[in-house]
């Protein structure tokens, strides 16, 4: 081949790499510009309120019930809704809470872990002109937006009202409360005392399950017992508490001898029920409390306020307080209250033979 055939094949070759890089160049272009499309359809979608939900932890079997249910009513109304679990520890439920506060979310929706520990970044999220609900538990000196909760004093009362039934006025009983941080359970307490008043039930011994750790009612209830004492009955602050409060029954033989209270009508807890392990729980009305929570979380999130049945103090200031009714569930009332709204059937008479 001579030296002018050699240059023009060079050439050629020139030529075909332009051509071949123009055209993957043209399609780049274009890539990119269905990317950006991709982009923009992301930030319209942001258009949507933003709601930032922080949770306590979900080694509670309710509050995953909440979370879903939540976050379903809130989506059927046109909202998105970021979870975040807190794992129970305070420090990383302030830093969850000042994400959403970087994010600029519309609403923050708080379950607190320690209801005296989020004045500050309450406060900040409102200097930012976020709106907050504290969700179940009261957050104190924080003049959030709303409260919704169940009547918790309530709680209480129904759980002493049934002891004061069954004891028939008279006995020695032993209290192993949720955590001291959290509001609810002083409210409980309260008015679980209320109830008693005029008996002759004494309380003999009164515990508290630090963070909720249901694992302190076991260890509570087995000293007690190690002592050679006996309780007519035992109060517990929720139906995790008394999992283990009957688990120290039983290890001790003592399982249905024991009167035994509780609350959230977990599916274990209504199956002791009607297996007699457990006297009561107390129902709170989940899909009721999510839902309502949403719905107010929306409208004010458009600028409304939502009207509410009445008002509570939190140390500081009247908050407007969203309160719901809960409901004493026994072995009498389980298939009226709870099957087919709450647990099936089966389920809760899973280990009864008929």
């Amino acid at each position: 081949m001579t030296h002018s055939g050699l240059r023009e094949d060079v050439d050629m070759k020139k030529i075909s790499f332009l051509i071949l890089a123009l055209i993957l160049t043209v399609m780049s272009v274009a890539g990119c510009g269905q990317a950006a499309g991709e982009n923009d359809a992301e930030v319209e979608e942001s258009d949507a309120i933003q709601i930032g939900f922080s949770m306590d932890s979900f080694l509670i079997e309710r509050w995953q019930r909440d979370r879903d249910i939540f976050v379903s009513k809130a989506q059927e109304l046109g909202a998105e809704v970021n979870v975040q679990n807190a794992n129970g520890e305070v420090s990383r439920q302030i830093s969850q809470i000042e994400y959403f506060i970087e994010k600029e979310m519309d609403v923050i929706v708080i379950v607190a872990i320690d209801g005296g520990a989020l004045s500050e970044v309450v406060e900040k999220a409102k200097k930012a002109g976020i709106r907050v609900i504290a969700y179940d538990r009261l957050i104190l000196d924080a003049n959030v937006d709303l409260y919704i909760s169940f009547d918790n004093e309530k709680v209480g009362t129904l759980m002493g009202e049934l002891l004061r039934e069954a004891l028939e006025d008279e006995g020695t009983i032993i209290c192993i409360n949720g955590s001291p941080t959290d509001n609810n359970v002083k409210l409980v307490f309260g008015g679980f005392q209320k109830a008693l008043q005029g008996s002759d039930i004494l309380i003999d011994e009164t515990g508290y399950a630090d963070h909720w750790l249901a694992e302190i009612g076991f260890d509570f209830v087995s000293d007690y017992l190690a002592k050679g004492n006996v309780p007519d009955a035992i109060m517990c602050g929720n139906d995790d508490i008394a999992t283990q409060v009957v688990k120290a029954l039983s290890e001790n033989r003592l399982a249905g001898q024991v009167y035994v209270t509780g609350q959230d009508a977990d599916l274990a807890a209504c199956q002791r029920i009607v297996e007699g392990t457990q006297h009561m729980t107390v129902y709170k009305p989940l899909e009721l409390l999510a839902q309502r929570a949403a719905e107010m979380s929306v409208a004010l999130a458009e600028g409304e306020m939502p009207e509410t049945q009445s008002v509570v103090n939190d140390g500081t200031f009247d908050v407007p307080f969203e309160k719901l009714d809960p409901v004493a569930v026994t072995k009498e009332n389980m298939d009226e209250v709870i099957i087919g709204k709450y647990h099936q059937k089966n389920e809760v008479y899973l280990n009864v033979q008929e």
